[in-house]
C-alpha cells in the first residue's frame, strides 16, 4: 500500500471489529433511492466490504453475484454472518487484498463502498480505482461520512482518534465534484444524503457518551434539512 496514502492499519481495524456488532443485514439503507438504478446489474463488488453487510443487502435485492474486497478478512465472521441471515454458504465471495495492489481482469456492473474513500490521503486516486473496476455500462456508488458539520464536532470532543483516522478533505463536497468532473463519465451526482444523525463508534470508552449522543441524534432527526452542518453522509453516484 502507498505509505503516504494510508491513514489506518490492520491494528486499527482489529480494534474496530472487536467492538462492532455485525449480526444483521441493514434493513434501512440511507442510499435506498439509488437501489433501483444499481440492482439492474448482474454482479457487485464492495471495496472495503468486510464483513459483507451491504453486499448481502444487494443479494437480497436480486444481485446474486456479490464480492467483497478488503485487506482485513475473517472467514469465520463471514460464515457466521451468512448463517445468521439465512444466506447460502459461500454467497459472499471475498478477496483478501490491499486495494492499491489489486488488479482485476473481471469488471463489475456495480462498484460500491461505504466509509472507505475517506481513510486515504489521495482521494482522486481512490475514486479512480473504483471506476477502473466498472464494466462498460457499470454504475458506482460511494458513501462518505460527513464530519465537517455537527457530527464532526461530536467526534472532535469525544473520539478524536476516530476523527484522525479520516481525511476530512475527502468530505468537502465541492472538492469531490471537482474530482468527479475530471473523469470521463456519462453522468454523476454528488450530494448530501440521509436524515440528520450523530454517532460514536461502539468502543468501551464511548459507552457513556453514546447514550446521550443517541438521544441528541433522535432530536435532530426532526430537522429535515440536507446540508453540511447536519447531513450524516455524502453520496457519489456515477455511471460509466
Amino acid at each position: 500500500m502507498q505509505e503516504d496514502n494510508n491513514i489506518t492499519d490492520k491494528e486499527y481495524w482489529d480494534n474496530y471489529w472487536s467492538n462492532y456488532q455485525y449480526d444483521s443485514i441493514p434493513k434501512k439503507l440511507v442510499f435506498k433511492k439509488y437501489m433501483p438504478l444499481l440492482t439492474k446489474g448482474n454482479n457487485f463488488i464492495e471495496i472495503g466490504g468486510f464483513p459483507g453487510l451491504f453486499a448481502a443487502a444487494f443479494y437480497q435485492h436480486g444481485v446474486k453475484d456479490i464480492t467483497i474486497l478488503d485487506f482485513y478478512i475473517n472467514n469465520d465472521i463471514i460464515s457466521n454472518f451468512e448463517v445468521k441471515n439465512s444466506l447460502p454458504k459461500g454467497a459472499i465471495k471475498y478477496i483478501e487484498s490491499d486495494f492499491f495492489e489489486f488488479n482485476s481482469e473481471k469488471k463489475y456492473d456495480i462498484a460500491f463502498s461505504y466509509g472507505f474513500v475517506e481513510h486515504f490521503e489521495d482521494t482522486r486516486d481512490v475514486i479512480s480505482r473504483h471506476i477502473d473496476l466498472l464494466s462498460k455500462n457499470g454504475k458506482l456508488l460511494m458513501l462518505i461520512p460527513n464530519f465537517l458539520g455537527f457530527n464532526g464536532m461530536i467526534q472532535q470532543r469525544f473520539d478524536k482518534q476516530n476523527l484522525e483516522a479520516h481525511n476530512l478533505k475527502a468530505m468537502d463536497i465541492d472538492y469531490l465534484k471537482e474530482i468527479m468532473q475530471s473523469f470521463s463519465l456519462s453522468k454523476f451526482t454528488v450530494e448530501y444524503i440521509g436524515k440528520p444523525m450523530l454517532w460514536l463508534e461502539p468502543k468501551p470508552e464511548n459507552q457513556n457518551h453514546r447514550k446521550w449522543v443517541k438521544l441528541l441524534s433522535y432530536l435532530i432527526k426532526l430537522i429535515p434539512i440536507k446540508n453540511k452542518l447536519l447531513s450524516p453522509f455524502i453520496v457519489i453516484y456515477a455511471e460509466k
